[in-house]
């Protein structure tokens, strides 16, 4: 077999698509001779015609295009239900860090039966009704943050806003409101959006919170999950 074949045969076995860090433990490697498998799985679904890209860190096989859709409810042609997907797919994967990192993970009550691979969103968040941490005017606000992580003491350390299509003014002016936890504070788009956050942040109502909120690709986001997920793989081992 080649080395294409045995990621073929992994993803079939998971339904036709699998993301990085799934192929990263569903791949038998054991006789490719190579001390970086990871690199070369990437390298095998990037190159060859028989896999597709959903999302980043996220690939199917074309032979189960239609089923993979069916699966996660994108529509063919659709723009409004690959939107939701993608928006939903970062929110899943920034609570799945969340919880490898031993947090406990949020997502808001709109968004709880929404699809994370073939999760509903739920299913992986660990926290389903928002600590009551502050004022009830300010809990307003942090209920509406597409991924929030507690520490121990039930503090939120982490919010993340996904702005996939979204208005970036929105997720800051939520921060805005949230400043003064000692918390981080994310905005997670694709590398595209990084100057129109960059405009947007520089002007003079956002100068309180100008240094505490970071911007965060897609793809870094992804190479992040990979990474901590293949640490938690080798503690369990």
């Amino acid at each position: 077999m080649l080395q294409k074949d045995y990621v073929i045969e992994a993803m079939r076995a998971n339904g036709g698509y699998a993301t990085f860090q799934q192929l990263n433990k569903l791949v038998d490697y054991s006789s490719w001779g190579t001390k970086t498998p990871a690199a070369t799985i990437r390298a095998i679904v990037q190159k060859n015609d028989e896999f597709f890209r959903i999302q980043p860190g996220l690939w199917a096989l074309k032979e189960y295009e239609n089923e993979v859709n069916k699966k996660f409810k994108i529509q063919s042609k659709s723009e409004k239900s690959l939107n939701e997907f993608t928006h939903s797919y970062f929110q899943g994967i920034i609570a799945e860090i969340g919880n490898i990192r031993k947090l406990e993970t949020y997502v808001p009550a709109q968004d709880k039966n929404k699809l994370f691979l073939e999760k509903k969103l739920c299913e992986v968040a660990t926290v389903h009704n928002m600590y009551e941490f502050t004022y009830p005017e300010i809990l307003r606000k942090a209920k509406t943050v597409d991924t929030v992580w507690f520490n121990e003491r039930k503090m939120p350390c982490a919010f993340y806003e996904v702005e996939h299509t979204t208005d970036i003014k929105n997720s800051l002016n939520k921060f805005y409101e949230l400043q003064d936890f000692r918390a981080r504070f994310c905005i997670v788009a694709s590398k595209e959006r990084k100057r129109q956050f960059d405009d947007i942040i520089s002007s003079s109502i956002y100068t309180p919170i100008r240094k505490i909120v970071e911007f965060i690709d897609y793809d870094s986001l992804v190479k992040q999950y990979e990474n901590e997920s293949k640490i938690e793989q080798s503690r369990v081992i």
